[in-house]
């Protein structure tokens, strides 16, 4: 069976989840990361938070509490990029060994479609977490490129180097929270993915949900609620 043979396999209605899948995944990203300056998302909110972090580190004393924060971020980097990699390596398990899954997927779904159409549709559940499976993993390097940088700035804020060395841990520490937050999509997204596995309609649906929650997330949730209040005090 030749590759057009098997893409005849899949309805118009499937190529129609699937672009709208990587669209929306698309969309939100660029619209997350790049908001109207009138209505920041919770991204871009706690960036200015981190360099407000990085600037209060050049004074405090002792520095225990930023070395404890940047611990915990890079723990739980390392845990996501972890636990995405045994999704993949379950993927692939089931590519090898795709019996089980055929046969629930055919009971929920009422369709005997070839196996190599559900192989295909994993492929794409695996290439989303692959995605994110790099992310994480450049996100925890990154975290550590942070955690050198933090340790050159001198111990006295009159030292001329202090403050700028403080800015530019905190630019790679925003650089490693967008990748970071890459990820998390991308995780996000592969759940939605694993929806086509139940037809075309059940993956739009999920792609829908999933899109609908994260701007809810990074434009309407309490937290940016209490991120946008203005704590800065009258002169």
């Amino acid at each position: 069976m030749t590759w057009t043979d098997r893409l005849t396999l899949f309805s118009w209605a499937d190529a129609a989840a699937l672009v709208l899948l990587l669209a929306a995944w698309i969309l939100i990203s660029w619209h997350i990361e790049n908001p109207p300056a009138r209505r920041p998302s919770v991204s871009v909110l706690m960036n200015d938070y981190r360099r407000d972090w990085m600037r209060e580190m050049v004074t405090r004393q002792p520095r225990m509490f930023d070395s404890q924060v940047l611990g915990l971020m890079r723990q739980g980097t390392a845990f996501f990029a972890s636990a995405a990699m045994i999704a993949i390596g379950g993927g692939l398990a089931l590519i090898g060994n795709p019996k089980p899954l055929v046969d629930v997927a055919g009971d929920l779904t009422l369709v005997n479609a070839p196996q190599i159409v559900w192989e295909i549709k994993l492929v794409v559940l695996l290439l989303c977490l692959s995605h994110a499976f790099l992310k994480f993993v450049w996100a925890h390097r990154l975290f550590g490129y942070c955690a050198i940088l933090m340790a050159s700035v001198p111990n006295h804020a009159a030292d001329p180097v202090a403050y700028p060395r403080a800015a530019q841990a905190a630019e790679v520490s925003i650089t490693a929270a967008r990748s970071f937050n890459k990820a998390m999509r991308a995780t996000y997204f592969s759940l939605a993915s694993a929806a086509w596995l139940m037809g075309a309609v059940p993956l739009m649906i999920a792609t829908l949900l999933t899109t609908a929650m994260l701007y809810r997330r990074e434009f309407a949730s309490q937290s940016r609620t209490a991120l946008m209040v203005d704590t800065t005090p009258p002169r």
